[in-house]
């Protein structure tokens, strides 16, 4: 069976309801205080084991209670962790300012993540039909190494480039499908523009580009053609981990041998449905609830 290898963060969310987000040098008093399990990669990994893919984690926690609690939460999704490092660094934390509309601005101190690496080991003995996920929350060198081995394993890489920063084509060169969203297509593009930032993607060779551009949908490029996936229209509530609910969904319905179109339509179903729920993972929707949306 094929699998889902996500690479990427393991954060404590500590979140701040808001009656609406500060403004630069602004305190603004908020309301309840929860705590959540998050990083990219573990939301990732969360949503794609949801989704029902098999999922293997590969990440960092520090030996402290935030990480003991993030493995275990991992663990409970049915997710291998047997190659998450406990390293001597606190466990990567994400401050979370949540406003009435669902919008929110975060802060993260990655603590542990920053150590993620390989033991020499390489990562989890890749198979030509695994699909692996890869965010920038962790080193980028690792990032770079994780491309190289999924190259010469034969394994799709789907890279998710946020948080938003310019990457070396030779990074670029050895992604399979690329997942920005609007904002971040120019940024690792550097140009002024998402035409000329998707034709300078398709020169570095990348087949598929998924600009996921919120409630509006997503759009896929694939081998030249465009095909819009159209928004759902939802009340948001919380818009924390839509991103990551997206990449996890669309990586388990391309480990289980959906087109690009079907898997981006999947995704953005179960994005929608994530943005109505409270918790950047909490509200993740599982795969039974994902094919209910897509019916509809």
């Amino acid at each position: 069976m094929s699998r889902v290898v996500v690479i990427g963060s393991i954060n404590v969310d500590l979140v701040v309801r808001v009656p609406r987000l500060p403004e630069p040098g602004e305190t603004v008093l908020g309301d309840r205080f929860e705590r959540h399990f998050g990083g990219k990669g573990a939301n990732q990994a969360v949503a794609a084991a949801r989704a029902g893919a098999s999922v293997a984690m590969v990440g960092a926690v520090g030996s402290d209670e935030h990480g003991e609690a993030s493995l275990a939460a991992l663990a409970t999704e049915g997710i291998d962790v047997s190659r998450v490092r406990r390293v001597e660094a606190a466990t990567g934390v994400a401050l979370v300012a949540v406003a009435p509309d669902g919008e929110n601005q975060i802060v993260v101190a990655p603590g542990a993540n920053s150590l993620v690496g390989w033991d020499g080991k390489g990562l989890l003995e890749l198979r030509a039909d695994d699909v692996v996920l890869a965010s920038l929350e962790i080193p980028l060198a690792v990032i770079l190494e994780t491309a190289a081995e999924a190259r010469g394993a034969g394994a799709r890489l789907i890279l998710n480039p946020a948080p938003a920063q310019p990457l070396p084509a030779s990074l670029l060169a050895l992604v399979s499908v690329l997942t920005p969203n609007e904002h971040e297509l120019l940024a690792l593009t550097g140009l002024p523009t998402a035409e000329k930032a998707l034709a300078a993607l398709a020169a570095e060779g990348i087949s598929t580009v998924i600009v996921t551009r919120g409630s509006s949908g997503a759009l896929v490029v694939h081998d030249g053609r465009r095909q819009l996936i159209p928004g759902r229209p939802v009340t948001a509530v919380d818009t924390t981990g839509a991103g990551d609910t997206f990449s996890g969904v669309l990586a388990a319905w391309l480990a289980a041998g959906a087109p690009a179109e079907e898997a981006a339509r999947a995704a953005n179903a179960a994005a929608a449905l994530k943005v109505t729920r409270a918790g950047a993972r909490e509200g993740m929707p599982r795969r039974d609830e994902i094919l209910a949306a897509l019916r509809t």
